[in-house]
């Protein structure tokens, strides 16, 4: 096989694995909450939009807010967000450095800290259905 037959099938394999990385991160996303425990958080609200109810965390539902936090997953940013209805969960994370973060569930986005991103429906959903079981169990 000749030099220049050799990079080629380099170069079309490099391109091919570079199309694959692509394709993965795309479709399979990032999870940017990978690493959250329950420890990282210093306290924890959500508020519902309906009905415009906030409530604070106890210690057990931080712990279900982690691992929940920890199943999501954004594939790219998307600010569409801004042209749907429906209701949006946002929660609220105070981490035991001092410093916070705003996590919006609207599904199929998720906003964090102001940016939109598309995200896998399951974990999303989850995180959703947690924000509204709090509020019918506190009564609301």
């Amino acid at each position: 096989m000749g030099i220049r037959k050799r990079h080629i099938l380099i170069g079309g394999a490099v391109l091919a694995v570079l199309l694959a990385l692509a394709a993965g991160l795309l479709f399979w996303g990032r999870r940017p909450f990978r690493d959250l425990e329950a420890a990282n958080i210093s306290a924890a609200s959500v508020t519902l939009m309906p009905p415009d109810v906030t409530l604070e965390l106890d210690a057990g539902e931080i712990e279900t807010l982690a691992e929940l936090l920890r199943d999501l997953r954004i594939t790219r940013p998307d600010q569409s967000y801004t042209e749907y209805t429906g209701q949006a969960v946002q929660f609220t994370v105070t981490f035991a450095d001092g410093t916070e973060a705003e996590v919006m569930d609207y599904n199929p986005f998720l906003i964090i800290d102001g940016t939109g991103w598309r995200t896998a429906y399951g974990p999303c959903e989850a995180l959703n259905n947690f924000a509204n079981d709090l509020l019918r169990e506190r009564g609301g």
